[in-house]
């Protein structure tokens, strides 16, 4: 189960989890007739972090740090000192350490230069993104004041999302814990001088539960940015350094940052599941196969780099975002254009006309015209032989300008636009108006004249003519005719995914492998229910049998808590515990905190009663726990 679902706890309801999980079961498509959102992930990964300053930029610079004492009792551990050079790979600590897998790199970090009174860390995206909280993993002691701020227009303005310090009042004039209007709160709980080291600095930019949807408009403002910004003003000792009794003060006035996790998703107002490079991003060096990339493949008709507007033939109805907490996608609905249209615009005065329900005006081909290029243009009929959706439907009229007079119901056309025929002025004839009927003569604008003539007249000159003359212009008998020329269940969510979760299957084949793990305990248990804490997760289990233990922590039958891997390094479990299901766990403890611990080294399997026989034989035969 992917512990990023934990997260969407601080943006949706209980009900778009369930969907979640259905279709990643493969019940359903998740952006189909429904609300979806592009995987979450950490928003550095596969970008640039820019430092004011970095350890040895100048030469070879020592430093030393402090652990932290294994009990409340122990006494100090003795400093721990290196030397760092900026230009040695073996001895760098640049700031690209804090944005690289925490999972496949758990121990590289990066350093300020000694002595750095303050430093600002900036991250720059290429696109607005939905930023849902942050994570920092210091390796130095934890600075005494920070400000988190963010930009939502590429750095042109700024706002304070964040104060951390020691002491609020005294640092920034603030009362812990409340927010002056429009200001941001400031919180002691990530000051403190412990630990020493992978201290975490943690934010949520929505409280658990929060009741906002996060396509909307207060949503948008609470979530969007484009750059990220830190500011470590005051820096912190560790008290184990009072304490050292070494001669002289090791130089450890410098700050230093395992993991940078700027935890977001693609903003694509819930109408996309995948994104791709948007332009302006450039891959650093380092790159990693989980970039949260910031261009929407845009569904639900949508389009545009964040699905902003809808498809071009698909704007019958006002462009609105997905609803993020009914599910609803709010789709771009098609306009109808009977074929002759690549792409319409929206009206709204033609959407209030028609009572809310078409919006759309086509913008017509073909030679059609009309709000659904419902009719040909003027000096085009609809041929009766074709269909009215074929692009040569609407043919051109063929009456001669000057022999013809406009149609009366077509609008200024010359020739009716059902059928093509032709109105001729006075004396004009032929399928087109094109010339004088017999009898008639002089082909001007006004028609053509009677001839003065007992008989036929010449149709050019109007003199008369003889019974051959007749014979030889009477082109009305004689001359044949011209034929007439682009979901209630999705809410905004973290399910899709933080980074791709890949677990080995676990075979339980060789008892000498699993007796040298000494597990501190073997259990059969029921997932009953799993919380994020923001720095790590807690499972919630009933134990159902007791198999074996060797721990500090009594375990009886009822309620226990498991700690897994804290999610800010790997993402998700492996093993996979999913609520609901039984199985027998075989894991170790966390002296120090006394802690019952699932990680990679536990053994995890789905209950069945043989595996279970199976187990507690082996462990009678090969074990000496």
């Amino acid at each position: 189960m992917m512990w990023t679902l934990f997260a969407v706890l601080t943006c949706t309801g209980l009900s778009g989890i369930l969907a979640d999980v259905g279709r990643v079961g493969g019940v359903a498509p998740r952006c189909e007739s429904q609300a979806c959102n592009p995987r979450m992930g950490n928003l550095a990964l596969g970008r640039r972090v820019l430092t004011q300053t970095v350890c040895g930029y100048k030469g070879t610079e020592p430093y030393c740090s402090y652990s932290d004492p294994s009990s409340s009792t122990a006494p100090c551990p003795s400093a721990r000192c290196g030397e760092c050079n900026a230009a040695l790979p073996l001895q760098a600590h640049l700031a690209a350490a804090m944005a690289d897998s925490s999972f496949r790199h758990p121990n590289t970090w990066w350093q300020s230069a000694g002595e750095a009174e303050s430093e600002t860390l900036q991250l720059d995206l290429e696109a607005q993104f939905i930023f849902t909280h942050l994570i920092m993993v210091f390796r130095s002691p934890r600075p005494t004041a920070i400000t988190l701020e963010r930009s939502q227009d590429f750095g042109q303005t700024w706002k304070i999302l964040q104060y951390y310090a020691r002491n609020c009042s005294a640092t920034f004039g603030l009362e812990e814990g409340k927010a002056v209007l429009d200001g941001a709160p400031c919180t002691s709980k990530y000051s403190g001088a412990y630990p020493c080291t992978r201290g975490e600095v943690i934010y949520r930019a929505l409280p658990q539960w929060e009741s906002l949807d996060p396509y909307g408009v207060a949503g948008q403002e609470q979530l969007r940015v484009t750059n990220v910004r830190i500011r470590l003003l005051e820096r912190q000792s560790c008290p184990c350094q009072a304490k050292d009794p070494t001669v002289g003060a090791p130089p450890t006035k410098h700050f230093a940052i395992y993991d940078l996790i700027v935890k977001g998703s693609c903003f694509c107002n819930g109408h996309a599941e995948q994104c791709v490079p948007a332009p302006g991003y450039r891959p650093v060096r380092d790159r990693t196969n989980h970039v949260v990339h910031g261009k929407c493949v845009c569904r639900h008709n949508t389009a545009g780099v964040h699905c902003e507007s809808c498809a071009p033939l698909y704007n019958d109805r006002p462009w609105q975002p997905a609803d993020g907490l009914t599910g609803a996608p709010h789709e771009c609905r098609k306009c109808k254009c009977n074929g002759h249209a690549q792409s319409c615009s929206f009206d709204w005065s033609v959407w209030r006309e028609s009572g809310q329900r078409s919006g759309g005006v086509c913008e017509c081909l073909h030679s059609t015209e009309g709000r659904n290029c419902q009719r040909c243009k003027t000096g085009f009929y609809r041929d009766p032989q074709r269909a009215h959706t074929a692009q040569d439907s609407c043919k051109p009229c063929g009456c001669h300008p000057l022999g013809s007079i406009p149609f009366h119901l077509g609008g200024g056309s010359l020739c009716d636009p059902t059928n093509g025929d032709c109105v001729c002025k006075p004396g004009m004839g032929g399928s087109h108006c094109d010339r004088c009927m017999v009898g008639y003569w002089g082909f001007h604008d006004y028609g053509c004249r009677p001839c003065d003539c007992a008989g036929d007249c010449d149709p050019f000159t109007g003199n008369c003519m003889s019974g051959s003359d007749l014979d030889l212009y009477n082109l009305e008998g004689n001359s044949s005719e011209l034929v007439r020329i682009f979901r209630a269940d999705e809410l905004f969510s973290s399910l899709h995914y933080s980074e791709k979760c890949e677990c080995k299957e676990q075979v339980l084949a060789n008892s000498k492998l699993f007796c040298t793990m000494k597990f501190a305990y073997v259990l059969k248990v029921k997932v009953l229910s799993a919380h994020d804490k923001g720095s790590h997760a807690e499972l919630e289990v009933k134990v159902q049998k007791v198999l074996s233990q060797n721990t500090k922590v009594k375990i009886q039958k009822g309620r226990v808590t498991l700690y897994p891997e804290s999610w800010t390094a790997r993402g998700c479990t492996c093993p996979i515990l999913n609520p609901g299901g039984e199985y027998l766990v075989a894991g170790h403890a966390d002296r120090k905190q006394n802690r019952l611990i699932v990680n990679m080294k536990s053994f995890v399997k789905p209950w069945r009663a043989s595996l279970g026989r199976k187990v507690l034989t082996l462990m009678k035969k090969n074990c000496t726990w």
